[in-house]
């Protein structure tokens, strides 16, 4: 029988440029993800599960996130809710420099669960930095999302993008799922679906469409 995972929520990112402004969020549908972080941050709030609010702030010249900016300001989504804790951030992982590893151990927490922003770069880094230091990591898809992207190399949608992270995360880094199938999670108290490198290289060898 395993052990109760002590949790805490991190929404990371949940910013005004992320909402119709200069970054948008195109997958899965912005107005689908803010609504499932707010579901997300109701039922930590219910279980007593401690909330963390990350803010990405920009250089005063950036594109996107700059300092002063109305795009730099958390969303009402999450603005609105209040948190238990709060860091502000210059590099996509949560932890680099912000003191936040140390705030989860004086709390006794061992599983970290992310929603926010993006998918593949912030939420990415975050949940590959809380493995390295120890914690479980459970990765909320619909709460989640990511933008396309067009450089040297090639190009992506966001829904591909998107999809492929979490093939990813579910593969070693994290225990990814919905909503609501995470709120069904701290409700019961079953552990959620974890799997290995190993385990999903075989069944995607397995494949016929392979």
């Amino acid at each position: 029988m395993t052990n109760k995972p002590s949790r805490a929520l991190i929404v990371i990112d949940v910013q005004n440029d992320y909402a119709g402004g200069n970054l948008p969020i195109e997958y899965p549908p912005v107005e689908l993800s803010l609504a499932n972080i707010g579901r997300a941050m109701d039922a930590a709030k219910a279980a007593g599960i401690p909330v963390v609010a990350v803010q990405n702030v920009n250089p005063a010249q950036a594109p996107f996130m700059a300092e002063g900016t109305p795009g730099a300001e958390l969303h009402e989504v999450v603005a609105s809710r209040g948190w238990d804790h709060s860091i502000r951030k210059n590099m996509p992982g949560a932890f680099t420099g912000t003191g936040l590893e140390a705030w989860l151990r004086e709390r006794g927490v061992d599983t970290v669960v992310i929603a926010g922003y993006m998918t593949h770069n912030c939420d990415l880094s975050t949940a590959v930095q809380a493995v390295h230091a120890g914690f479980g990591v459970e990765f909320l898809s619909d709460a989640t999302g990511s933008l396309p992207y067009a450089n040297r190399v090639g190009s992506a949608s966001a829904e591909e993008i998107h999809r492929v992270t979490l093939v990813v995360m579910q593969s070693r880094f994290a225990a990814v799922m919905t909503t609501g199938e995470w709120l069904d999670a701290v409700a019961t108290g079953t552990a959620p679906e974890r799997d290995t490198i190993y385990g999903s290289n075989q069944r995607a060898r397995r494949s016929p469409q392979q």
